[in-house]
């Protein structure tokens, strides 16, 4: 049978690994069955680890304010380390491996054999308690260990340091996605799979090519260029728009003008002139040059009437745009983000098996794709 290795971060309730109170989660009924491989308490551990590395120091210092009282506060108030670290593993999940199912046997065997052989395996990480949980849905095995290092040229000559820790046991980091952690837990994964091969359980590995989040990369920079574009867009339109009604409120004003200036008002007909010759010399002429300004304004407004209707449209539709694309970007980042961490997981494998292994893997799924291509190809032709 083929399960799947989970590998989660604690948060370190170790009461609560052992069960001094019971959450919600857990069937009391059955907390009987729950194996504890060792429970000490946190404090009598730094008291053991550390008391005469915190003494030699203390001898060669020559302030008293240089001097460490207690190491174990020194550590819970800093923020350089944490007191202790959490692990939890898991085989399957509740579905396929949970209470009740026909496979749980040999998962609780396979993960008794890795809390039993975690402590030889790694020196430098102080396993003080460890406890297999049999009352939840999903059999699973608690280890919360300190890790410190000895020899060091830097404070106590020995100390709490994960990094050093990890070190110390041949896990060197290589840059932000090879740590010293993610090659120390691929390290207990496959430590972890070759327990289970021995109980009939083989590990089944979850990954995904980097191909695919190129495509997700490069379709995710498409949107953010889309929506850049369209920002631009929707700004010239709303600077056009602004431009054009600022004309409008100045075609307004014009025309108000006309009600009050002098040369737009009809003179009076002077001292003896009759009405015939008002109306050729003065009306008449009036009269046209009122209509060609009327005839003017009105197709100039007619004219920026139009402009805005189709400003107002563009920009409603720039800005539809905007947030639809915009909504699509927040999606695309992610599911990116999610299958980086994918991608990372992938890396891992490829790291452990081996570039030809996974290449020997993948060529069946290559060969049906390209089968598929050519299938497609061959009817669109048709």
């Amino acid at each position: 049978m083929n399960r799947t290795i989970s590998m989660m971060l604690g948060k370190g309730s170790v009461n609560h690994n052992s069960r001094k109170f019971n959450a919600k989660n857990t069937d009391p009924e059955r907390s009987h069955y729950n194996r504890t491989y060792i429970d000490e308490p946190i404090k009598e551990v730094y008291h053991n680890l550390f008391d005469e590395a915190t003494k030699r120091y203390n001898e060669k210092q020559t302030r008293a304010d240089r001097c460490i009282d207690n190491y174990y506060e020194k550590i819970r108030t800093g923020k350089q380390e944490k007191l202790f670290h959490e692990v939890i593993f898991q085989i399957g999940n509740k579905d396929d491996t949970g209470v009740g199912t026909h496979d749980i046997k040999a998962a609780v065997y396979a993960l008794d054999e890795y809390a039993k052989t975690f402590q030889e395996r790694n020196p430098n990480l102080y396993m003080f308690s460890a406890h297999l949980h049999l009352d939840e849905a999903t059999p699973h095995l608690h280890i919360d260990f300190v890790p410190y290092t000895t020899g060091s040229n830097r404070g106590l000559d020995t100390r709490v340091s994960l990094k050093a820790a990890l070190a110390a046991q041949g896990f060197i980091g290589t840059g932000r996605q090879e740590t010293e952690w993610s090659k120390w837990v691929l390290a207990e994964k496959k430590e972890l799979s070759r327990i289970m091969e021995r109980h009939g359980i083989a590990w089944e590995k979850l990954g995904t090519t980097d191909e695919h989040l190129s495509v997700l990369n490069y379709k995710k920079e498409q949107r953010a260029k889309e929506v850049a574009a369209l920002d631009k867009e929707y700004d010239e339109v709303s600077k056009r728009l602004a431009i054009i009604e600022k004309q409008e409120e100045l075609i307004d004003l014009n025309v108000r003008r006309y009600d009050v200036e002098p040369e737009w008002q009809l003179p009076e007909p002077s001292i003896g002139m009759t009405a015939k010759a008002y109306k050729i010399n003065i009306v008449i002429p009036f009269v046209e040059k009122l209509k060609k300004v009327i005839s003017s304004i009105v197709a100039q407004y007619l004219d920026l009437k139009s402009s805005v209707s189709k400003m107002r449209s563009s920009l409603f539709n720039a800005q539809e745009k905007v947030e639809r694309l915009t909504d699509r970007l927040v999606e695309a980042n992610n599911v990116n983000k999610k299958l980086r961490e994918i991608a990372k997981n992938f890396d891992s494998v490829k790291e452990a098996i081996g570039q030809d292994k996974v290449e020997e893997i993948l060529k069946p799924a290559h060969e049906s794709k390209i089968n598929r291509d050519r299938s497609e190809r061959t009817r669109d032709t048709r």
